[in-house]
């Protein structure tokens, strides 16, 4: 059984489509590249699989468990199915006005009020099972922090970070709740030259950590060197997937010989 199974997506936006009918599935411990043009699906797809858009139609399945089906009326996941996913934004997204140790303990901290909000507890036995919690939550952000290499940023605020550095901090925000799959949607597309590499190197490490990952990368060579498959999308659909060296070496579609093509040039 696949680890994660996408059956047939669709979504629309108005009288635009731009999902329609992906399915795909994979292992455990596999990382995808998802490639191809803008306005594709790439990232529409991303934001389905973590329910930060409401799918029309299809299914999601990971581990054997389905967490959405739009046909049977499974379209608001249980919060610990929302946790299946991290999402690192191309445009990182941290809050301004909390430090980069905040913006990665932020989301912890909100969990495990809402969990302890589930239990039968008097209002101090929650508060002090809650300062219990956060001092530990923070700290595994200081841990995730010194990870991607930020050690001596803790307290720094976005506005003093690289962009490379507010990128590693998104990727330690995305790893603080465990999720099972980590989805990238452009992760280096916001970053000048010379900053790409240090996140490239992260992401390239979370791999060799057996992460489940799904990237939407323009970054043709790395996904060759990173992926066990490449999903090539156009007209939202999956025109082409299968091995690195297949897709990039002998596409057998000629859309997809066609965007890598122009990609060299």
């Amino acid at each position: 059984m696949a680890f994660l199974e996408v059956n047939n997506l669709y979504k629309s936006f108005g009288n635009a489509q731009i999902l329609k009918g992906v399915s795909f599935q994979m292992d455990k411990g596999e990382v995808f590249s998802i490639i191809g043009s803008s306005g594709n699906g790439k990232t529409t797809l991303l934001r389905c699989l973590n329910f930060l858009e409401t799918i029309d139609r299809g299914s999601i399945t990971v581990n054997g468990n389905v967490i959405l089906d739009a046909e049977n009326g499974i379209t608001t996941p249980h919060l610990t199915n929302r946790l299946t996913f991290g999402m690192v934004f191309q445009n990182f997204n941290l809050f301004p006005q909390y430090t980069a140790l905040k913006n990665v303990t932020l989301a912890m901290d909100l969990n495990a009020k809402n969990r302890l909000k589930e239990q039968n507890l008097t209002s101090r036995q929650r508060k002090s099972l809650l300062k219990e919690v956060c001092q530990t939550n923070e700290e595994t952000a200081k841990n995730l922090l010194k990870r991607v290499g930020l050690e001596e940023k803790m307290q720094h605020y976005p506005c003093q970070l690289s962009g490379g550095q507010q990128q590693r901090v998104a990727i330690a925000r995305a790893l603080a709740l465990a999720p099972d799959i980590l989805c990238f949607d452009e992760p280096t597309s916001a970053l000048d030259p010379e900053l790409t590499g240090e996140v490239l190197k992260v992401i390239k490490d979370l791999r060799d950590e057996g992460r489940t990952m799904l990237i939407v990368t323009h970054e043709m060579e790395f996904a060759k060197h990173v992926s066990d498959k490449i999903i090539f999308m156009a007209d939202g659909v999956i025109e082409e997937m299968g091995a690195p060296e297949q897709v990039f070496d002998s596409p057998r579609s000629e859309k997809t010989r066609s965007f890598l093509m122009k990609a060299k040039e």
